[in-house]
């Protein structure tokens, strides 16, 4: 019996098999990785075999898919010339599950030498094979070895006789027998598409021998990397836009150079030529030491850099035990702040030397712009002021603006502006806030640049603004006024005169935002169903009785000009039928005018009116 306070340590059971089975089914995304880790694993190997031997002899890797050896045609094979293993090498690499060669010193090799983990990466094949047999000669001059494991979690190492080896070159060979299921993986096309996505930017000669017997070498120059350009600027410039075309599938717009050197990242972000669909993930190309580590670049990119897709290849960044993902650590942190640093500066480069081009990027990327710097500010810091917006005054840079007028006015919607765009004194401009984004954009205003005011406008408000009438007029303004009022009771308008420029602008239509809903619901209401209706009419009673609400808090207003000439002469109008045509007339103009859409009493106002003055001209009486 165990002593109070004592412990006791007991052995635990392991299943190697399930293990084989965890690291080879689930560590990885897919099959298709197993050529991969094969690839890396024979980089490695030359590479070592370069520290030891100086570079000399052939480094290179070669694959024969099922169907290509001659003497065994159900077989894949994979070699590489790289250092090869001793027996007990292949003990400590590959008998032991989880050890890696890149913390060890069986190799010599160093972290940033390194690539993959050997014994992991091979159980990589179990998911195609249920049987590898490895066989190794090793550059020290070691006997030939050979260690074959099976899924089950057994293997078996045993040194070769030179008759057994066949006289095997320096370096090591794999071989899979594939199951019938995976056969598919190991077919000559597929292993070459294979071989080409995962290491055509390989330092070593990478060759796949065909099913016509002939070999293949899939490398070729990483022309995102400066040193593999052309020497001529023309030609790299070609090579580079060719590249781009090749990864975005047209003519990227532009092409931005990235470099992390603490973290020996670098790369090419290309500006897509087309606006990417919401929510989309921010793809690309990330190599390990040139090996295709993943195509979601979603954990080194910065959120709001959709519009680009990046090909970069780093030497400091971790990656994770599958060698498809990132370490998330700060060397990680610290590249995706550096690259978005780069794609801010190019941003503020373009916009500040560069208009032409930088209005074609925003044409193309504009909303997506916008919907990511509503919640990032280092990104609304360097676009907003560039962003070109609609003013009473023209269309104009943010920046331009703020050069005006430190205080900001905009109006929440498209509506308002049109109502009162042509009224606004010209040193006193209105932005439109209606379209997406942009309010929200203008309100951040103050948090983004100092010594900067922003005021939501209403358009009654601009109504305001606007100078009375003369007091010698007051008398003919008051009383046209009531009389217009009266024509425009039924199409709940309100009329009232104000003094503006340019005089050409007979009357100007003005709702609020509470007011254009409280027509469009009345709208939707006249041709409803009953049932429908009646909700409708709720909604207007019970908005109609809020706190401070009057009814011309809800009424549009028809802004009659007395600086324009036919508005004088309306006043002065005695006879009632022409001066309520008129009325009517002008209340749909400047309808029209302020692009407001036409509800059902409008559009029968308006066919009357004309009408009328069509009989009116051609002598029709009624």
């Amino acid at each position: 019996m165990e002593n109070a306070g004592s412990s006791l340590v007991r052995p635990f059971q392991v299943d190697l098999g399930g293990v084989v089975d965890l690291l080879s089914r689930h560590i990885y995304s897919g099959a298709d990785v197993y050529l991969r880790e094969l690839l890396q694993n024979g980089r490695d190997a030359i590479a070592a075999r370069a520290k030891a031997d100086g570079g000399q002899g052939r480094a290179g890797i070669e694959i024969f898919p099922v169907g290509t050896v001659p003497e065994s045609p159900e077989e894949f094979v994979f070699r590489d010339a790289g250092q090869g293993l001793s027996a007990a090498e292949a003990g400590e690499l590959l008998a032991t599950v989880g050890k890696s060669s890149k913390r060890d010193d069986v190799l010599n090799l160093r972290d940033e030498d390194y690539l993959g983990q050997f014994g992991i990466g091979l159980l990589s094949c179990f998911m195609v094979s249920d049987r590898i047999v490895v066989r190794s000669r090793s550059v020290q001059g070691h006997p030939p070895v050979e260690w074959t494991g099976s899924a089950d979690g057994t293997f078996s190492i045993r040194e070769l006789t030179e008759a057994e080896s066949g006289g095997m070159a320096i370096g090591t060979e794999v071989r899979l027998a594939p199951r019938p299921d995976d056969a598919a993986l190991l077919s000559a096309a597929k292993v070459l598409s294979l071989a080409r996505r995962f290491g055509r930017y390989l330092p070593v000669e990478v060759r796949v021998r065909r099913a016509d017997q002939m070999w293949e070498t899939v490398n070729e120059p990483a022309v995102f990397l400066p040193q593999e350009r052309p020497a001529d600027e023309r030609s790299a410039a070609e090579a580079l836009e060719a590249f781009g075309a090749e990864q975005t599938g047209n003519r990227p717009l532009e092409t931005i150079e990235i470099s992390v050197p603490a973290t020996g990242t670098q790369g090419v972000a290309y500006v897509l030529p087309f606006a990417p669909p919401p929510g989309a993930r921010r793809s690309g190309q990330l190599y390990l030491g040139r090996m295709l580590l993943g195509e979601d670049l979603s954990e080194l990119l910065p959120e709001w850099a959709y519009f680009v897709r990046c090909v970069l290849n780093t030497e400091g960044l971790r990656p994770t035990a599958s060698r498809e993902q990132l370490v998330a650590d700060e060397a990680l942190e610290y590249t995706r702040e550096e690259i978005g640093k780069a794609l801010r500066r190019w941003i503020v480069q373009q916009a500040t030397t560069r208009p032409a081009r930088f209005e074609r990027f925003v044409a193309v990327h504009h909303l997506g712009l916008k919907s990511m710097a509503v919640h990032d500010d280092d990104l609304a810091a360097a676009v907003l002021p560039w962003l070109t917006v609609e003013t009473s005054a023209g269309r104009m840079t943010v920046r331009d603006y703020l050069e005006q007028s430190r205080h900001v006015r905009y109006v929440e919607t498209v509506d308002e502006f049109r109502q009162i765009a042509a009224v606004v004194p010209p040193d006193q401009p209105v932005i439109n806030g209606g379209y997406t984004y942009e309010s929200d954009l203008l309100r951040r205003l103050p948090l983004l640049i100092d010594d900067v005011t922003v005021e939501q406008v209403q358009a009654s408000s601009i109504l305001d603004e606007l100078a009375p009438p003369p007091m010698d007029d007051r008398s003919s303004t008051s009383a046209l006024e009531r009389r217009a009022a009266a024509v425009l009771a039924d199409l709940g308008c309100d009329a009232l005169v104000r003094s503006f420029r340019p005089d050409n602008v007979t009357a100007l239509y003005v709702a609020d935002a509470a007011a254009i809903r409280r027509i469009e619901r009345t709208e939707v209401r006249d041709s409803a169903p009953a049932v429908w209706a009646d909700v409708l009419g709720g909604v207007d009673a019970i908005t109609a009785g809020k706190p401070g609400r009057t009814p011309r808090n809800t009424t549009a207003q028809l802004c009659l000009n007395w600086q324009n000439p036919m508005i004088r002469q309306l006043s002065n109008l005695d006879d009632q039928l022409v001066f309520d045509r008129s009325v009517r007339l002008i209340y749909i103009q400047a309808l029209l005018a302020g692009h407001r859409p036409l509800s059902r009493n409008d559009r029968t106002v308006m066919t009357t009116a004309m009408s009328d003055l069509i009989q009116l001209s051609v002598g029709v009486t009624s």
